[in-house]
């Protein structure tokens, strides 16, 4: 096929995303009014559903509870080889990169991989030694704990900013800077033309320092992603923080201040597309992401002003721990590689290095004071309002062998990422629904008697997934009579495989009218069915395998528990 030829279906396919994601952004809100209906009608058909379930209280059960002093993060890590290798290396000699997904993937996202390939074919050598790289694709938190936990370690590590190199070195690991940036990017947050034309007109300007201001004030729905993983969402927590005191963003005032922040943030996405899902529902007029994201997206970059903030994601390349001065060569010649005017010239044509003279505002900080950052996110994220959650897991006969087995492995080794003031209750279902565990707060006897439950559970007969997120619904409806000020969530765990009982279709006017978020879990599932489910209130889908769903599990109770 001729280049003109290539270049008239590149145009066409374009075109059609336009188009396509166009019509989604502007029809995000057609025929949601005809779907709503009043809570109290709600409840009462909820009522209704639930009475004709019928469902069985199980006979409480204690396990002891216990919880090793120093987590064992190793344990929780899902076998490295769960990140896919997208640069493969070629020769004896290389060096393994750990890279964030917005370079180590295909098309626009794949410029650290193409150079990788290329780097490998021109035949470089080291003491007489032809070399190579190779590219893993690993989130840059998920690639902090392989490195931290000691489970998996790289020869050279390039996240998307400094940040996760200061936290590192705070953890006793030993760095050494190749290149202080691979490949140029900033983070930034996306405001609505209307909401931008608000807060312009309001507060003179357009800065991290007026959307905070707004977001607190309540004038406009704010959402950013899990600091624990994401590089935007660990630099807005810091410099939210910073915002509020920049000499010492741990103080009482800048807690204070975040706690005012928070409270008028909807949810904290676990990925970025659940939280740009959101966006396009008309959920969120506001949300971060990525420069070079932003402007490879044609209905992002025509509907949403930029607005960049914190620490640039200039994606370094540092050598980890005491690898061979070889393997350091290589780096450095990969970098070097990199660097050229062709490297660069193609980076820019994939979006990067864009907004080259954005200068943070913020001084360096340092690992210690972000750790701290992540943890007080955790305690301050819900300001003081606690969540009621209830538990719905599948033992149908479907889930019988491993997929019940990483179930309850996964919720019991998780209950330590759940806030002891939260309210927590679980639902079993099969053909019929048990509650196992009324909602209580999760001190230490709900602990025990929910680690207990978890145990006990065993698979048998068909599957009424709806059926148990019916008597889940109306537990909380009912534990939120007492907490009016509480935050629910649901969480179901499944196959996803519904053969009896409630559709969704029955409950889906219930979920939209109460809010519950249902976020959703597969084991080896119908993952367009669970993600069905969580579409209804922009909660996230999770596909875990046997593998990695502990590791999930943990990044979801961090960001939401």
């Amino acid at each position: 096929m001729d280049k003109k030829k290539i270049g008239i279906l590149a145009a066409c396919a374009a075109a059609v995303c336009i188009i396509v994601f166009g019509g989604i952004y502007l029809t995000r809100n057609i025929g949601k009014s005809d779907k709503v209906i009043s809570e109290e009608k709600a409840s009462s058909k909820l009522t209704k559903l639930v009475n004709n379930i019928s469902p069985s209280t199980a006979e409480p059960v204690k396990s002891p509870v216990e919880y090793d002093a120093v987590e064992d993060e190793a344990s929780e890590l899902p076998d490295i080889e769960t990140c896919d290798i997208t640069a493969k290396a070629t020769t004896q000699l290389y060096a393994e990169i750990y890279s964030s997904p917005e370079k180590a993937g295909t098309g626009t996202d794949g410029w650290l991989c193409e150079m990788a390939d290329e780097f490998n074919r021109q035949g470089y050598s080291v003491n007489g030694q032809k070399i190579s790289v190779q590219i893993r694709k690993v989130n840059s938190g998920q690639a902090l704990d392989y490195i931290a936990s000691g489970k998996a370690v790289p020869d050279g590590l390039s996240p998307s900013n400094m940040l996760w190199v200061d936290m590192l070195n705070s953890r006793g690991v030993k760095t050494e800077t190749i290149s202080e940036s691979m490949v140029g990017n900033v983070a930034g947050i996306l405001l609505s033309e209307e909401t931008n034309k608000k807060i312009m007109e309001k507060y003179g300007t357009v800065d991290l320092k007026a959307i905070t201001e707004a977001t607190e004030a309540g004038e406009f729905a704010m959402g950013y992603t899990n600091p624990f993983a994401s590089s935007a969402g660990l630099n807005f927590l810091i410099c939210t923080l910073e915002r509020y005191d920049l000499k010492n963003p741990l103080s009482d005032t800048a807690v204070q201040g975040f706690q005012k922040f928070q409270k008028n943030v909807p949810f904290v996405a676990l990925t970025t597309m659940q939280m740009r899902d959101a966006a396009e529902k008309g959920s969120l007029d506001g949300f971060i992401l990525e420069y070079q994201s932003y402007i490879n997206d044609a209905v992002l970059s025509k509907n949403y002003k930029f607005t960049p903030f914190g620490y640039r994601h200039d994606n370094p390349l540092v050598a980890v721990g005491e690898i061979s001065q070889d393997k350091k060569e290589v780096l450095k010649k990969f970098a070097e590689y990199c660097a050229t005017e062709e490297a660069v010239k193609r980076a820019s044509d994939y979006g990067f290095n864009g907004m080259p003279d954005y200068v943070p505002e913020y001084e360096n900080v340092s690992g210690d004071i972000l750790i701290a950052a992540q943890k007080l996110y955790k305690t301050n994220k819900d300001t003081g309002r606690p969540v009621i959650g209830v538990f719905v897991t599948d033992v149908s006969g479907s889930m019988d062998g491993s997929p019940l087995r990483a179930l309850q492995d996964s919720l019991i080794n998780s209950m330590k990422y759940i806030n002891s003031d939260n309210y927590i209750g679980l639902v079993s279902y099969s053909n019929d629904v048990t509650i196992e565990l009324p909602i209580g707060k999760f001190d230490l006897n709900q602990q025990s008697l929910f680690k207990g439950a978890v145990e006990n559970l065993y698979a048998n007969g068909g599957t009424a997934t709806f059926d148990g997120i019916c008597v889940a619904m109306d537990m909380i409806n009912k534990a939120m009579e007492q907490y009016p000020d509480a935050k629910p969530m649901l969480f179901v765990l499944s196959d996803g495989e519904t053969n009896s009982g409630c559709s969704l279709n029955d409950i889906r006017d219930i979920l939209s009218s109460l809010k519950i978020p249902v976020y959703t879990i597969g084991y080896n599932a119908d993952l367009e069915a669970l993600q069905n489910i969580s579409a209804v209130n922009e909660a996230a889908s999770i596909d875990a395998s046997t593998d990695d769903v502990v590791y999930q599990l943990k990044n979801l109770f961090n960001a939401s528990m």
